[in-house]
């Protein structure tokens, strides 16, 4: 007569997982291209086929330093390009590009109305030549979201939904849900997770390596031509990021 194994030496298939373990299910995933970030991922980046919700105090801050890199390797991976559903701020060509992005793979659709926003995100979940959706939806419902989730988790796309800090306390169906904030460095909280909570919010650089290093070298010579425009905020649409191209 065998003795039965103690719970705590059970063997769990891949699919369940313990909620003070970080999920391990096998779920396709995109690395984010920042280390610090995918260690702390349920499968070491951003999950696809789900909905991904990004907080933000205000949107300009650096939304694209924080996407970009795993944007970035969709595009090119597939060859497919990637639809912005009501960006705050128009794209910028060398900015893009510095970030490894291709501007003419952008697809950008703006909308006044928040139900037209939903409707432009869902169908550029349906077409099978996006590979990418990254849509401002300020003003979405819980069941909303769930909408597109479901819509989501027919596809193997990158979804990103961008919300306004407020809704941190409203009920969301998004597998990941982060809290973005800082200005010289990314401060990352992740609020939700397949997962135990992460207590410490991680640091990620805010800009491109490139841009950063010219920024270093031209205030290390305290030199700084009186006909560059000033411009508010870092985001990778703002025209100094320009200067990394």
């Amino acid at each position: 007569m065998t003795t039965p194994a103690r719970s705590s030496e059970l063997v769990l298939p891949p699919q369940v997982w313990r909620g003070r373990e970080l999920a391990q299910a096998q779920e396709s995933t995109l690395p984010s291209g920042h280390a610090a970030l995918d260690a702390q991922l349920p499968g070491g980046g951003w999950p696809l086929g789900s909905l991904v919700e990004v907080l933000q105090q205000e949107q300009q801050q650096h939304v694209w330093q924080l996407v970009g890199p795993a944007l970035a390797q969709a595009m090119q991976a597939h060859g497919e390009p990637a639809v912005l559903v009501n960006a705050p701020y128009q794209p910028f060509g060398p900015a893009l590009r510095a970030l490894g992005l291709v501007p003419e793979r952008l697809l950008c659709v703006q909308a006044e109305k928040p139900a037209a926003r939903l409707w432009a995100t869902e169908q550029s979940l349906h077409c099978a030549d996006v590979c990418a959706v990254l849509a401002w939806l300020p003003q979405a419902r819980s069941e909303e979201l769930r909408r597109l989730h479901l819509c989501a988790q027919a596809t193997e796309k990158l979804l990103v939904v961008f919300r306004p800090v407020l809704a941190r306390s409203q009920s969301s169906p998004a597998r990941l849900r982060l809290l973005v904030q800082g200005a010289e460095e990314l401060e990352v909280r992740i609020v939700k997770r397949r997962g135990p909570p992460l207590l410490q919010p991680l640091s990620l650089q805010a800009q491109p390596a490139r841009l950063s290093a010219l920024l270093a070298a031209r205030k290390s010579r305290r030199t700084v031509p009186a006909a560059l425009p000033q411009w508010s905020g870092s985001h990778v649409l703002d025209r100094t990021a320009s200067l990394a191209g």
